[in-house]
């Protein structure tokens, strides 16, 4: 089926909270919904952990983690909905390599929010062509050009300066200024757009990409919605950030901030 390596590869399996806590995807996030417009302003640790057990159920592992890291460790136990297994899966989480356990739990735990909203799309996702190999061989000359030369090597220069002092930062800044969209675009999407496989190879790949995005920034409009001037922040890999900013910039009702005021 279309979406089979994405279920694969995206979507965590809620089953076994879901067999922990007696409730199915719609109702688990029904249930989350219900819990936190009557939050206390200070649950006890059972309440979280009940909650970390919700959003497992619900498909929102990001969110259980915050939950998971607002508790003190030595609360972090099996009771409450989260089984041995479900804390095992918790504490596993903590360490896994990507910007939303790394980086937005985290973050959103020191700040004393409670959730995180997800906002990934892979809707636009299908198998691709039926010729996978010219599919594939096209695309990767389009990508072989100098802005994806100048790119490699920006990153490896960024990454072997990681372990100064300032290396993180100084590859945040480097990934929101404000001439990396553009270099993206030249070096993947842009060169895609113009390679010239007799079938178009390139421009179906740039219409998922460009798909997905309008997908995401959806989903971000949509938050934004649930409480007007507020604020938000969307954490994303910077291949997607050009796309942000100019359909966030559309919008009636949003104010893009520049990054470069808060990466000092």
């Amino acid at each position: 089926t279309r979406y089979a390596e994405t279920v694969k590869d995206y979507c965590p399996d809620p089953s076994l909270a879901g067999l922990a806590i007696g409730l199915d995807v719609p109702a688990a996030n029904a249930e989350a919904e219900r819990l936190l417009a009557a939050w206390p302003t200070d649950p006890t640790p059972a309440q979280r952990r009940h909650l970390a057990a919700i959003f497992l159920a619900a498909g929102e592992p990001g969110s259980a983690l915050v939950q998971w890291l607002r508790l003190a460790p030595s609360d972090r136990l099996a009771s409450d909905g989260p089984t041995p297994d479900l804390v095992a899966k918790l504490e596993k989480a903590k360490g896994r390599g990507n910007e939303t356990n790394l980086i937005a739990a985290v973050l959103a735990a020191q700040l004393g929010l409670e959730r995180l909203w997800s906002v990934d799309d892979h809707s636009a996702d299908n198998p691709g062509p039926a010729d996978q190999e010219a599919y594939a061989a096209a695309i990767q000359r389009a990508w072989d050009n100098p802005a994806t030369t100048k790119r490699r090597a920006e990153e490896e220069r960024l990454s072997a300066g990681l372990a100064e002092p300032d290396g993180l930062m100084a590859m945040y800044r480097a990934y929101n200024d404000p001439t990396e969209p553009m270099l993206a675009y030249q070096s993947d999407f842009g060169a895609a757009f113009v390679e010239t496989s007799p079938q178009g190879f390139g421009r179906s790949y740039l219409a998922y990409w460009e798909t997905r995005n309008l997908r995401m920034v959806a989903n971000i409009r949509d938050v934004i919605g649930r409480r007007p001037g507020g604020r938000l922040l969307a954490i994303v890999g910077a291949s997607h950030k050009g796309y942000y900013e100019a359909y966030l910039d559309k919008m009636h009702d949003v104010r893009l901030v520049d990054t470069s005021k808060l990466l000092r």
